[in-house]
């Protein structure tokens, strides 16, 4: 059995990894100084379900059948900031959003978006970041942000022919 959080396409042990994003959460937000308030705290427990990213909808309606509210901005709300706190990424690809599973508060993930299953894995793109900071020192520009969004298909998605 495989390990490694970033990697949801091969088996690891899900409940130590969704704890471990927790814990880090509970962690950063006390030593920042900002609330993680029971919505907040399930809007993320909710992305650890799985390794998929999940719609501001979807999220909403499990948000709000569990007695958090019925209005968009108690998911997106909640979703922002996760994102500002870098517990959570927004894929624009799928106009969704996954929890974060690096320990890093601030990193550059580059998505693998697996289009049979859905899932979603945050790889390390660190020697692409670099690759893309000097191609824009080359041309004089200065990167304040990129996302990197790959689209395929996983090794399970493939091997069933998808």
């Amino acid at each position: 059995m495989q390990d490694d959080p970033a990697d949801p396409f091969h088996d690891h042990d899900h409940a130590h990894c969704a704890a471990a994003v927790l814990a880090r959460a509970e962690s950063q937000t006390r030593a920042e100084g900002v609330r993680l308030t029971p919505v907040r705290r399930r809007a993320l427990e909710i992305l650890l379900e799985s390794h998929r990213a999940m719609g501001a909808y979807e999220v909403l309606e499990r948000l709000s059948a569990e007695g958090f509210g019925k209005q968009p901005p108690v998911a997106y709300r909640a979703l922002d900031f996760l994102v500002e706190q870098g517990l959570a990424h927004r894929v624009q690809r799928l106009n969704a959003y996954a929890a974060c599973l690096s320990a890093e508060r601030d990193h550059s993930p580059a998505f693998l978006i697996c289009r049979g299953c859905e899932q979603v894995a945050e790889a390390d793109s660190a020697q692409l970041r670099a690759a893309l900071t000097d191609l824009a020192a080359s041309a004089g520009f200065g990167i304040e942000r990129s996302t990197v969004e790959l689209l395929g298909l996983c090794a399970r998605c493939r091997e069933a022919g998808l």
